[in-house]
Order: C-alpha cells, then sequence, then structure tokens
C-alpha cells in the first residue's frame, strides 16, 4: 500500500490503472489515504471493543479498597497474615477482571503459582470495565469476609448496587456481559486459592495443635498472657511468585547474654531507647501499630497507602487496579516469607529478654505482639509494599499518610493519632520499620532484616511480565 501511495503522491498512476484515466487514480488515492487513518480494529490488538480502563476513572476500585479496610478492622479474626491474603487475593481479582481493557497489560495468568487459567472476555463484544471490576469485588469480598457481621455485609451489597447505578451503560446487554465477567474472575480465582495453605485463616489463628518450642532464647508467652503464638504454621503457605517461595532464608545473630556480645547490644538498645522516647517518636510507634481489631492491620496500612497514592495522582482505573494488585500480592508473599522465617527460630522478644539479662522490673512502650521477634513483619511488608509502589509512581512520590485521621487518642498511651508526611514510599517504610524500635517490640536486626527483605520481594512483584 505504501508503494501505491508514493507513485500516487509523485502523479505516476500505476499500469493496471493507466486505462482509467487520472481521476480513477485519484479516487483510489483518496480511498487508501481514508484507509490510512482509521485507527485499529480494538479486535486487531486482541482487546474487547469498546472504551479502555485508562478512561474510567479509579472511584471504583478505591471504593472498593475503602470497604475492605474498614471490613479488615471490624471482622474477628482477621490477624496481619490473614488480612494480607485477603487484600491478595481481592487486588489481583481487581486487576484480572479489568486487565483485559488496559491497552498494555496483561494477565498474570501463569506468572503465579497455580494460576493457570482465567475466563476471558470476547472479543468482539463491548465491555463497561468498572462494572467488571465492581462484580469481581463484591463476590471477592464477600467470600473472603463470611464471618462478618450482618451490617457488615449490607454495606458490600450496598456499594455494589450504588457503584452499579452510578456505572451501568444505557446498553443493558453491555452492562450484563460486565458484570457477568467480573463474577467469573471472582469465582475462578476464589476456587484456586482454597489450595494456598490460608483459606479461613480467620478460624485458626492461635491453633492449639501447636506445641511451642522451649530453650534458651525461645519466644515466650508475653504480657498478655497468649500462651499459643499466632498462625505458626503460615510460613508453610503458597506465595504468589515462585520466585519469592525460592528466596533463601535470611539467619538471625546466635543467642547470647554475654554482655559484651552483639545479641546483647541489640536488645540493650531497645531497652534505652525506651527511657528516652520523644514525643514524636512515640506518635511514630502508635500511628504504624496497626492492632488487630483496633485498625486494618499493618498489610491494610500498606493497602491504605496505595489508595492515597492512586488518590494523590488521580490515577485512572487501569492503573489504579495494578497498584492494588501490585500492593497485595506484595503483602501476602511477605507475610508468608517472614512468618516462615519467624518460626523457624522463634526469636524471643525485647520484652523477654531485657526482663532477663537487663533489667526484670523493665516494662516496654508498647505491649509485645504474640509471636516471635525475627524478623519484623512490619519492616518486611512495609519494605515489599514501598517496593512496588515506587515501581508504579517512582522515587520521589510526595504523598501524605492519612489512614488514622479522626481516630481518638490511643487509650493505652494517650497518644493522638496525627498525619506523617513523606516524599517517597521507601521513607514510609523505613518509618514503619522504626516505628517497632520506638515501641521496643523490635531489635534493629529484626527491622534491618525485613527491609531488605521486602525489598527482594516487591522487585519480584515488579519483575512479573506486567506489560505485554
Amino acid at each position: 500500500m505504501k508503494s501505491i501511495l508514493q507513485k500516487l503522491r509523485s502523479g505516476k498512476a500505476l499500469p493496471e490503472y493507466k486505462r482509467y484515466g487520472t481521476q480513477a487514480a485519484i479516487i483510489l488515492f483518496i480511498f487508501l489515504e481514508a484507509c490510512r487513518t482509521q485507527p485499529v480494529d480494538p479486535t486487531e490488538t486482541g482487546m474487547p471493543l469498546g472504551k479502555t480502563a485508562d478512561l474510567y476513572k479509579a472511584d471504583v476500585a478505591t471504593s472498593w479498597a475503602g470497604l475492605q479496610l474498614k471490613l479488615t478492622k471490624t471482622t474477628p479474626g482477621f490477624s496481619p497474615v490473614v488480612a494480607a491474603r485477603a487484600y491478595g487475593y481481592a487486588g489481583l481479582a481487581m486487576y484480572e477482571a479489568v486487565v483485559p481493557g488496559i491497552k498494555d497489560r496483561q494477565s498474570l495468568v501463569g506468572q503465579l503459582q497455580g494460576l493457570t487459567t482465567l475466563p476471558k472476555p470476547e472479543l468482539n463484544k463491548e465491555y463497561n470495565w468498572a462494572l467488571s471490576a465492581n462484580k469481581a469485588e463484591a463476590t471477592m469480598i464477600r467470600a473472603l469476609y463470611p464471618t462478618t457481621s450482618t451490617t457488615n455485609k449490607t454495606a458490600i451489597d450496598s456499594l455494589e448496587q450504588a457503584l452499579l447505578n452510578e456505572l451501568k451503560d444505557t446498553n443493558e446487554d453491555i452492562n450484563q456481559r460486565s458484570i457477568a465477567f467480573g463474577e467469573q474472575i471472582a469465582n475462578a480465582l476464589l476456587e484456586w486459592s482454597k489450595s494456598d495453605g490460608g483459606h479461613e485463616g480467620y478460624t485458626r489463628n492461635f491453633p492449639a495443635s501447636y506445641t511451642v518450642p522451649t530453650g534458651p532464647g525461645l519466644w515466650k508467652t508475653t504480657e498478655n498472657g497468649q500462651k499459643i503464638p499466632m498462625q505458626p504454621y503460615w510460613g508453610t503457605n503458597r506465595t504468589f511468585i515462585k520466585a519469592n517461595n525460592d528466596l533463601p532464608m535470611p539467619k538471625p545473630l546466635p543467642y547470647s547474654t554475654d554482655v559484651k556480645s552483639t545479641f546483647f547490644q541489640q536488645y540493650l538498645d531497645v531497652y534505652t531507647k525506651s527511657k528516652n522516647l520523644t514525643d514524636t517518636e512515640k506518635e511514630i510507634s502508635v500511628w504504624w501499630s496497626d492492632n488487630p481489631g483496633e485498625s486494618f492491620t499493618p498489610p491494610g496500612h500498606s493497602y491504605s497507602i496505595a489508595k492515597i497514592a492512586v488518590q494523590t495522582a488521580k490515577s485512572s482505573l487501569d492503573r489504579a487496579v495494578e497498584a492494588f494488585a501490585r500492593t497485595g500480592i506484595a503483602v501476602n508473599d511477605a507475610f508468608i516469607l517472614c512468618w516462615r522465617c519467624k518460626y523457624a527460630y522463634n526469636n524471643l522478644r525485647p520484652y523477654t529478654y531485657a526482663r532477663l539479662a537487663i533489667d526484670p522490673n523493665w516494662i516496654p512502650f508498647w505491649p509485645a505482639p504474640p509471636f516471635p521477634g525475627y524478623p519484623s513483619g512490619h519492616a518486611t511488608q512495609s519494605s515489599a509494599a514501598a517496593t512496588v509502589m515506587t515501581g508504579l509512581y517512582g522515587e520521589s512520590f510526595s504523598f501524605t499518610d492519612v489512614s488514622h485521621v479522626g481516630r481518638p487518642n490511643d487509650p493505652l498511651r494517650n497518644i493522638a493519632f496525627k498525619a506523617r508526611s513523606f516524599q517517597s514510599f521507601e521513607q514510609a517504610a523505613q518509618e514503619s520499620a522504626d516505628s517497632r524500635f520506638y515501641g521496643n517490640i523490635h531489635t534493629h536486626q529484626d527491622n534491618e532484616t525485613g527491609l531488605i527483605e521486602g525489598k527482594k520481594i516487591g522487585a519480584n512483584v515488579n519483575s512479573l511480565k506486567w506489560a505485554k
């Protein structure tokens, strides 16, 4: 076609058109030029017809993320690891329900462990991707939070209907087709999720079948009296990404009560810090505490930051669903690997060590969580989430974390929840890790290891073939 146009533009008619004269050549030229300037049929690019996902607002994604954060806070049994799994599958469902409508992105089928197939949209049909996302999230979240309150179940129904009313197309066939696709995606992912080892994990946070190891340097019952540590088997769950599952396990410093040892110094630093905490350090400790039942848990804080980033950047639907998918996958895998390491070493908390080797009457600023110390879950998951968000929004993304604004003062220490501002996601992850040192529940090695491992986990999420 190019050679024909060149000859026509130069005034040279092709031999087969000479008998029709110049007029025929001009008509042919106009026809070919018109064809050349028409947009490519979406079916030729492997995409369905209709408006692409970048032309939709992100409201459907951020609305469901916001509701899931509330559900996690108010549904019994949603410990940090269980919550991380829920965010992982919800974020993935959101992405897979929309990705056929994203011009430069592809499904994660074949890239995540055991995910070999998912339903596909019809290429010669039009879809409303916001409606697909709406139905996928409603279906997924109902299944992930089956034991939530009647009030919460009503909130799920109400949000689904409100978004449907707002987003539906004038063509009812498009609406029904889009809704059906979202539901099919969610159901397929839910079926796959049942084999990962974490299904209905909210029913077994403290399994009585677990025998707590005993010996020098090992975890012991904390001041809250919890005798069985939380989710001791979670590290055996299937990660989303095989490369994360295959990461070598870090190793803590050898246990010692020798005052000259590096191990002793780690815990002495925690003890010393407890004696001179500044008001800002106390505020940081409380801001990132994210206790289950009182907040949306630590992985929820990362999911909340993803929501804030989407809104700060005014992202469209295509970018939003990828942000939630990457964050969800990152925090899920981070908690599996962190828990695997925690129960491989059963490392004792500062609460136990300081009372044993430094001061028998010591009271830390924050109560010790009921599970081993090394490495820090806060640091690991925050770093993993920061890495994937940096991959999407860049290294110098400024935002204000308002996740806990409006909460009454912490009842334990009467500390106010004040918004925190950051110049990057990495800076926020560092502060999340530091908060556990200020709270006197983690050592430097817990946090440093978590930050390092989290970056590896997040890098593996970023290394998936998201782009076509």
